[in-house]
């Protein structure tokens, strides 16, 4: 299932997966770092899971969320 760009703006970058059940998040923090964050819910097809990491720049933070959407991208039927 392929990922969309779901909200961009000066702190948060949020990718949705196409069924919906599936997010990732980069956000700035207040102290100038960043998080990262998987959100893969109950409903979905493959197991609940529940992520985050902290970074200490922006890079690294996209770097993690291209790797979650890859690892948790569902192929389609």
């Amino acid at each position: 299932m392929a990922w969309s760009l779901a909200r961009e703006d000066d702190t948060v970058t949020e990718w949705e997966r196409s069924d919906g059940y599936a997010t990732v998040r980069v956000r700035e923090r207040a102290d100038g770092g960043f998080v990262a964050r998987l959100d893969v819910m109950e409903q979905a097809v493959d197991e609940s899971t529940y992520e985050r990491e902290r970074f200490d720049d922006r890079a690294a933070a996209l770097d993690r969320a291209a790797a979650w959407r890859e690892a948790y991208d569902l192929e389609c039927e």
